[in-house]
C-alpha cells in the first residue's frame, strides 16, 4: 500500500480564537474552516513553547526546546545563545552541531522513501538540508513581506518582486504540480506562511482594508481597569516590525492618525485572511493535481499573539493568547470528521503522529505522543490527555521563565530562574479555563480546588525533573564532548 503524502502547513503567530472554525464569526477563514469541517479539530491545542524558533525546532525534532535546543528563545542552540539576529538568518549555515539531536521528521520520512521540501519561513538553525530536506525555498529575512530575497536549495540569494507570501505559494503550486504523476514517491511538504506575524502594515491593499476597526471584537481581557492598551512603540512594531523600525524607514517614524488597538486588530484580521487565501490555493492545487485523497494535511501555528490581552504584546508568555493555537488534522476517507474536546494536542505531538500515520517506527527520543488513535476514532483521549509548555518570559520579571501544564479545563504554571532553570516560585498561576476562559481569576492560594491544584503541580514537577536540557550529559545521545566545563559549546562544535 502506498504511503500517504504529508503536508504540514504552519503559519506564524495565529491564535486559535482568530479563525472561523474556532468560533470567531467576524473573521472570514473559509479554507481553514474547510480543513476543520472534514477533519479533526482539537478544541484545545497548545504550542510547546510560544516562541518561533523554539516551537518550530520542537516540531521538527519531536522534543521540547530545552532538549532539542538547550535554549528557550529565538537564539542559537545551547546554553546562553550566540547573540545571533533573529531577523537575518545568515543562511547558508549547513552544520547541525549539537542541537536537534536524534532523527528529525524529514530524516525519518526520507529514510522511508519520501521526497521532502520546505517552502516559506524557516526560522530554525541550521538550513533545511541539514535536517534532511531535499529541497527548500526560504525568504532570507524573517520579519518582512516585501523587499525579500529567497534562497533556493544551496544557490545564492536572489531578489524577488512583490510579496514573498505570494511567491511562496507559487512555489508550493509548482511543487505539487511536479508530483501529480501516480508513480511518484510520496512527499513531505513543510509549508510555512509568515503572516499573521507582523508587519501587518506590509500586506496587499485588499487585506489592509478588509475589516473595519469598529466591527472587530476585542477579547474581554483586552480592556483592563477601564482602559484599552496603548503602546506607540508596539504599534509601530506590529505595523512595520523590527526590520523597518530599526532602519527608520520614513513611513515608520510616525503612526497614522487615531491608530489604536481596534485598528491594529483589524489589520491582524486582514493578515489572517491572507493566510486563509494561501491555504485555499494549496488545497485547490492538491485537488487539481489529483493529490487530495492521498495527502495528510495538518494546519497549525507556531504560537499565538497576546495582541493587547492583559495589556501584553507579542507572544512568549504563559497566557492563553500566547499558547493556544489552531490544530487541524485532515486525511480523506481515513480519519473521522470530528471536534475533539477531551485531548490537549501540542506541536510536540506532530512528529510522532505523522510517523505513526505513515506506518513508521517512532524514534526513542520523541517526547510527544501519537494522536493517531484519536484521529481514527478509536479513542477520544490518550492516557496523557494534557500537554506541557515552557516559555522564555514571565510577567513576574525578566530573570524568570515559566513552565505550565494545560489540561482540557485548566492551566497551572510555575516560575523558573532563567539562568539555572531551578524553581523559584511554585505559586504562580492556576486557572479554571472553563469558568474563566479569559484568565481573570487566579486560583493559586485560594484553596478552591486544592486536590486538582496539587495533582497538576505534581505532574508538572515530574515533567520538569525528568525532561533533560541539551547540555545535560544524561539527555539523549552523549554530546558531552561538544561542551566545555561551563556547559558552553566548544569552538567549532555548533
Amino acid at each position: 500500500m502506498k504511503k500517504p503524502n504529508v503536508i504540514v502547513c504552519i503559519c506564524d503567530q495565529l491564535r486559535a480564537f482568530e479563525t472561523g472554525c474556532y468560533g470567531n464569526s467576524a473573521l472570514r477563514t473559509p479554507n481553514i474552516d474547510q480543513i476543520a469541517a472534514h477533519g479533526v479539530r482539537f478544541e484545545t491545542a497548545v504550542t510547546s513553547n510560544p516562541i518561533c524558533m523554539a516551537a518550530r525546532s520542537a516540531l521538527m525534532s519531536g522534543q521540547y526546546s530545552r532538549t532539542c535546543n538547550g535554549h528557550l528563545e529565538n537564539d542559537f542552540a545551547s546554553t546562553g545563545g550566540k547573540g545571533w539576529s533573529t531577523l537575518e538568518p545568515e543562511f547558508p549555515e549547513r552544520e547541525r552541531g549539537a542541537h536537534l539531536p536524534g532523527t528529525t521528521l524529514p530524516e525519518a520520512l526520507s529514510a522511508a522513501g519520501y521526497q521532502s521540501a520546505a517552502i516559506g519561513k524557516w526560522h530554525i538553525r541550521p538550513a533545511p538540508e541539514a535536517l534532511g530536506f531535499d529541497h527548500s525555498v526560504l525568504p532570507l529575512s524573517n520579519h518582512r513581506h516585501t523587499d525579500q530575497q529567497f534562497m533556493v536549495d544551496r544557490a545564492a540569494p536572489m531578489a524577488v518582486d512583490g510579496f514573498s507570501v505570494e511567491r511562496e505559494i507559487e512555489r508550493v503550486e509548482a511543487f505539487l504540480g511536479d508530483r501529480s504523476s501516480a508513480d511518484r514517491d510520496p512527499f513531505f511538504l513543510y509549508y510555512s506562511i509568515m503572516p499573521p506575524h507582523m508587519p501587518v502594515g506590509d500586506m496587499p491593499e485588499k487585506y489592509l482594508d478588509m475589516y473595519s476597526p469598529e466591527e472587530v471584537p476585542l477579547r474581554p481581557n483586552v480592556e483592563r481597569d477601564g482602559r484599552l492598551p496603548v503602546s506607540a512603540e508596539w504599534f509601530k512594531v506590529y505595523l512595520w516590525d523590527y526590520v523597518y523600525y530599526h532602519y527608520r524607514e520614513p513611513h515608520a517614524l510616525e503612526l497614522p492618525a487615531d491608530f489604536d488597538i481596534r485598528t491594529l486588530t483589524a489589520l491582524y484580521y486582514g493578515a489572517v485572511s491572507w493566510v486563509d487565501d494561501m491555504v485555499g490555493r494549496m488545497l485547490r492545487s492538491l485537488e487539481a493535481n489529483g493529490l487530495a485523497d492521498d495527502t495528510i494535511v495538518i494546519f497549525t501555528s507556531d504560537h499565538g499573539d497576546n495582541l493587547g490581552s492583559h495589556h501584553q504584546w507579542n507572544k512568549g508568555m504563559l497566557l492563553e493568547e500566547s499558547i493556544r493555537i489552531p490544530m487541524l488534522y485532515h486525511f480523506p476517507g481515513s480519519w473521522t470528521d470530528a471536534v475533539n474536546y477531551d485531548q490537549v494536542a501540542s506541536t510536540i505531538d506532530i512528529m510522532p503522529t505523522i510517523l505513526d500515520a505513515c506506518g513508521l517506527e517512532l524514534p526513542e527520543h520523541l517526547q510527544g505522543q501519537s494522536l493517531l488513535p484519536i484521529l481514527t476514532g478509536e479513542r477520544t483521549a490518550l492516557e496523557r490527555s494534557w500537554s506541557f509548555i515552557e516559555t522564555p518570559e514571565s510577567s513576574g520579571g525578566d530573570d524568570l521563565t515559566e513552565i505550565g501544564i494545560r489540561t482540557p479545563s485548566h492551566l497551572y504554571g510555575m516560575c523558573l530562574d532563567a539562568q539555572n532553570h531551578e524553581l523559584v516560585d511554585t505559586d504562580f498561576c492556576f486557572y479554571d479555563l472553563v469558568c474563566d476562559p479569559y484568565e481573570f481569576d487566579n486560583l493559586v492560594g485560594t484553596n478552591r480546588a486544592p486536590g486538582l491544584e496539587s495533582e497538576l503541580k505534581q505532574r508538572l514537577l515530574e515533567w520538569h525533573e525528568q525532561t533533560g536540557w541539551l547540555a545535560d550529559p544524561d539527555c539523549g545521545p552523549d554530546r558531552s564532548h561538544l561542551f566545555d566545563e561551563d556547559g558552553m559549546p566548544r569552538s567549532g562544535s555548533l
